[in-house]
């Protein structure tokens, strides 16, 4: 019997105690991992380190698949999207004590998801009578 991988089931616990403790979480990704939509010119050694508070991005969401966000990257706002696959660990920013990173041979022969299609419905879903 095959079953889901712990790392989504890990990331959002940390994230959220991360947050109900009052500590900043920041995600390690790894940027080689293929379908990686990210800003990888501030990646260094082929990591890339990203704060994932609900201050620093907007409609964060974390599935199983993946994390998906927009945030401002020097001034500019963009899309992230992080299989989750390329997640390497989730830390407080202002203690590194309080950290989880993950055995990297959990997704061996997994196929990394596709980002979602992020295209929106043009106009409103309300219709005037």
């Amino acid at each position: 019997m095959t079953s889901n991988p712990k790392r989504p089931y890990f990331v959002r616990a940390m994230h959220e105690w991360l947050s109900d403790n009052g500590f900043t979480p920041y995600l390690m990704v790894d940027i080689n991992t293929p379908n990686l939509l990210a800003p990888t010119e501030y990646a260094q050694d082929g990591r890339l380190v990203l704060a994932i508070s609900y201050q620093a991005t907007n409609n964060l969401l974390i599935d199983n698949d993946g994390i998906s966000f927009a945030a401002r990257f020097g001034g500019v706002s963009k899309d992230v999207w992080i299989p989750m696959q390329a997640v390497l660990g989730i830390y407080a920013k202002e203690d590194t004590e309080h950290s989880l990173f993950f055995d990297p041979s959990e997704y061996d022969n997994h196929t990394p998801p596709t980002p979602p299609n992020n295209d929106k419905p043009k106009g409103g879903h309300l219709k005037f009578v």
